[in-house]
C-alpha cells in the first residue's frame, strides 16, 4: 500500500502542477475545479498501473469513477465556457493580493491534490485487494452510487436549463429536485462515494477506509461545499424563504 499511495502523490503532484500551469496560462484559478473529476481517475489509473493484478470489484470502482469523474469534468467545463472566473476564486485572488499565484499553487492546486488522494482512498484499497467474491455490499453500494450519480447528474442538468431560461436571471431554482433539497448535487456526490466505500468493505479494505466518504461529506457541508455557495446568497429574500422550507442537503419534503 505505501508503494502505491508514494507513486500516486508522485502522479497527482505532477497532474495538479498541470493544471496550475493552465491556470496561470489563462489567468483563472477556477480550471481547478474542471481538474477535480479526473483527479481521481488518474488516482486510480495510477494505483491499477502499478498492482500486478486487478481483480473483477477493482475494474468495477474504476469504472464508477471514470464514469463520474468524466461526466463532472464535462460539466463543469461547459458551466465556465465563456464566463469570467469563479467569484470564489476572484476572491481569493484578490484576497491574496501579490501573493496569489504561489498560495493558490499550494493552497488550491495541492491541496486539492492531496484531498483527491485521501477520498480515494477506498478505491485504491480495492484495487490493491485480492479476488474475492461479490457480496450482498457489493450490490448495495452500486445501488447506492447509480442513485447518487443519477442525483448529481440530473440536478446539475436541472440548473442548467433553469439558468438558459433568460426569465430565470437572478433567481434561485426551486423545482425538481431542488424542491427537496437546497443542494441534491452535493447530496448526490456525497452519496456515490459512500457506495463505493461500501463496495470497498465488501473487498475487504477494513473499517478504516471510511476516512475517504468522511473527508467528501465533511468538505461538503461544512468547508467548501454548502457554506462557501449559501453565503453568497445572505440577505437575498428569495434565498432565506427558500432556505426556510426547503432541506439543505437530505431531500426532503418542503415545509409548507
Amino acid at each position: 500500500m505505501t508503494q502505491i499511495l508514494l507513486t500516486q502523490l508522485a502522479v497527482i503532484v505532477i497532474y495538479m502542477t498541470a493544471w496550475y500551469l493552465v491556470s496561470r496560462a489563462l489567468t483563472r484559478f477556477d480550471v481547478a475545479d474542471i481538474g477535480w473529476g479526473p483527479g481521481f481517475i488518474v488516482s486510480a489509473v495510477t494505483a491499477a498501473a502499478i498492482n500486478e493484478s486487478l481483480n473483477p470489484r477493482a475494474y468495477l470502482v474504476m469504472a464508477l469513477v471514470i464514469i463520474w469523474g468524466m461526466r463532472l469534468s464535462l460539466h463543469v467545463y461547459l458551466r465556465n465556457r465563456g464566463k469570467p472566473e469563479d467569484a470564489r476564486y476572484r476572491s481569493w485572488r484578490q484576497e491574496w493580493g501579490k501573493n496569489a499565484n504561489i498560495r493558490a499553487f499550494f493552497q488550491i492546486f495541492m491541496l486539492q491534490g492531496l484531498l483527491v488522494m485521501v477520498i480515494s482512498l477506498p478505491v485504491t484499497s480495492v484495487i490493491r485487494a485480492g479476488r474475492m467474491p461479490f457480496t450482498i455490499l457489493d450490490a448495495a453500494g452500486l445501488l447506492i452510487w447509480a442513485m447518487g450519480f443519477l442525483f448529481e447528474a440530473i440536478s446539475d442538468l436541472q440548473l442548467v436549463r433553469f439558468k438558459k431560461d433568460a426569465a430565470h436571471k437572478g433567481k434561485i431554482i426551486m423545482t425538481g429536485l431542488w424542491r427537496y433539497s437546497r443542494h441534491p448535487n452535493y447530496f448526490g456526490e456525497v452519496t456515490l462515494w459512500w457506495g463505493i466505500y461500501l463496495i470497498a468493505v465488501a473487498a475487504g479494505a477494513g473499517w478504516p477506509m471510511i476516512i475517504g466518504p468522511l473527508t467528501i461529506t465533511f468538505l461538503i457541508l461544512k468547508v467548501s461545499g454548502i457554506p462557501m455557495l449559501e453565503k453568497k446568497y445572505e440577505g437575498n429574500p428569495e434565498f432565506e424563504e427558500y432556505r426556510q422550507r426547503t432541506s439543505a442537503f437530505f431531500p426532503l419534503p418542503p415545509k409548507s
